[in-house]
């Protein structure tokens, strides 16, 4: 689908230094975690596939829809049925999952390119927002991994788009959350795909007693999105959403950020605000907060190099001025680092985790041509970057266990069997979905942790946004702070909801602070070490979850 023009790309990157191969690149001084892959023998067989409208896309939601606190895994199909796998596992024990029914019809399944969790109304049950080549849908859960279309319930207009990302937030003050839908090519112009994008569109809940989103905003002009994200990039405590665009499908296009004040419309950030142009394949997004500033960072994947981007202070006015430290701290990943393939990748899915609980963030990237791309790597495997002590990150991907030869696009981490170890999920183009057992200094037999660990679930009981979306989670151990936030949206065409995971390295105990969406933190709670723990807002003590 990318056209040989992007030869252009390849040269220019031919004449960039080569990555260090396998035998004389830099070692990882972090622990390196063992991936196992176990997806057939954990019963899931899935393939995501289709023609050129299925190029893109490919995510899975991960979440817990039967409420056991396991997350369980709802994979996009293409032109197959999308497909929802219940988890098994034993905890501390091999991965297991079993595809269940979800109560709707193939109609509802088919056409499937990706899918993100969020709890819209409140209830205590996870819901589905599907995004597909043609009407996205919004599934209500009824319990027990059961599920309605709840798009005329709610008056959501899901469309006739080719809609491939989405972010969620709820805005201050209010019941239900805001809806972004990101979308690709105008499909009513086939023909003539150069500058033919499809806007976004911005679904903001009507005042009432029930959901209703009736009226919306589009976004125009849209750049061809295929990752968006709320992000909170300037402490103002209002998100903004940030949209990462295709530029292989517009003309005069780049990067977005929107302002999204409460009450009035969305407006794009222009030069005048400060925004600078920057024109990528953008296709998918993560942020995290790396030097704990309160301003995140973001890992922007693309054909050729990743970006990684700081923001930089002007004075002490916060304007959207960028910077690009990918290449200072190692994480441009923009050939294979093993094996034969010289050429360009092409990168989906970005993710920051703690993988191997040294209190350090990780980056992940799946990876992946396109289709047939002869400019673009052909064997092109995922990367794991893992962070070093010294603020860079080194490849460890191929020592991992994560080097196969297939087409990744969306993907996830959690921690399917309750060690305290993240395993992963990987959606493929034209092959086999992968699921990597994280056996962490173990094997397939019998796993063992690196660090200790702890996994954090956030409550607001009785209050809208129940899952407390947009809350800032501050982990202490000894002087360091680690700090993340519970977002909907980001990564490719992916999303999850459930226990937030940080690793603590070699202390056994923590201080966990939450900063609650509206803006007030949470007191102090002590915590020990290799547990789960439930925070519900105003409790004096974290309550434990003890997997069976």
């Amino acid at each position: 689908m990318k056209s040989s023009f992007l030869t252009l790309l390849a040269a220019s990157l031919a004449v960039a230094a080569l990555p260090a191969r396998a035998e004389d690149r830099a070692v990882s001084l972090a622990p390196v975690p063992a991936f196992v892959e176990q997806a057939e023998a954990a019963g899931i067989a899935h393939q995501y596939d289709g023609p050129w409208e299925y190029f893109v896309g490919g995510g899975v939601a991960i979440a817990d829809c039967n409420g056991d606190r396991r997350p369980d895994l709802f994979l996009a199909g293409g032109k197959n049925p999308a497909a929802l796998y219940v988890n098994e596992s034993p905890t501390g024990g091999a991965l297991a999952f079993r595809k269940v029914d979800m109560g709707l019809g193939e109609k509802e399944l088919a056409r499937v390119t990706g899918a993100y969790p969020l709890d819209f109304d409140n209830d205590g049950k996870v819901d589905l927002v599907v995004l597909r080549v043609g009407e996205n849908l919004l599934l209500r859960g009824l319990g027990e991994c059961r599920f309605e279309v709840a798009n005329r319930q709610v008056k959501l207009d899901g469309g006739n788009a080719w809609s491939t990302s989405f972010a969620a937030t709820w805005e201050p003050g209010e019941t239900y959350p805001t809806l972004a839908f990101g979308n690709y090519v105008d499909r009513s112009q086939p023909g003539s795909p150069w500058g033919t994008c499809h806007d976004n569109m911005l679904h903001r809940p009507v005042a009432g007693g029930r959901p209703d989103y009736s009226q919306f905003q589009s976004l125009t002009p849209g750049y061809c999105s295929l990752s968006m994200l709320f992000t909170d990039w300037n402490r103002s405590g209002e998100p903004a959403l940030r949209i990462s665009n295709d530029r292989q499908y517009y003309r005069g296009g780049e990067e977005q950020l929107w302002a999204v004040p409460p009450g009035r419309p969305a407006q794009a950030y222009r030069r005048a605000d400060g925004w600078r142009k920057l024109t990528i394949w953008g296709m998918g997004i993560a942020s995290i907060d790396l030097d704990v500033d309160g301003l995140p960072e973001y890992a922007l994947t693309s054909m050729g190099d990743t970006k990684l981007q700081s923001l930089e202070p002007e004075g002490d006015e916060l304007v959207p001025v960028y910077a690009d430290i990918a290449f200072d701290k190692g994480v441009t990943a923009h050939r294979p680092y093993t094996g034969d393939d010289l050429r360009p990748s092409t990168g989906w899915h970005s993710e920051f985790q703690d993988v191997n609980n040294d209190t350090l963030w990780d980056l992940y990237i799946a990876k992946g041509n396109v289709e047939s791309m002869p400019d673009f790597a052909a064997f092109d495997p995922d990367n794991l970057l893992l962070g070093q002590w010294d603020g860079k990150f080194v490849e460890s991907g191929d020592v991992a266990g994560l080097a196969l030869p297939r087409r990744g696009r969306g993907a996830g981490f959690a921690d399917f069997n309750a060690d305290g170890l993240l395993d992963l999920v990987v959606v493929n183009r034209g092959e086999p979905a992968s699921l990597f057992r994280n056996v962490g200094a173990g094997d397939a037999v019998r796993a063992r942790p690196l660090g200790n660990w702890l996994a954090v679930e956030l409550v607001q009981p009785g209050k809208p946004n129940r899952n407390a979306v947009g809350a800032k989670i501050s982990v202490r151990v000894g002087t360091k702070s680690i700090e993340r936030d519970v977002l909907i949206g980001g990564g490719h065409a992916s999303g999850q909801l459930g226990f937030v995971h940080f690793g603590l390295g070699v202390s056994e105990r923590a201080q966990v602070r939450v900063r609650w969406p509206d803006g007030e933190w949470s007191h102090s709670y002590r915590v020990f070490a290799n547990n789960h723990v439930v925070i519900e807002r105003g409790a004096e003590a974290a309550k434990l979850w003890f997997p069976e």
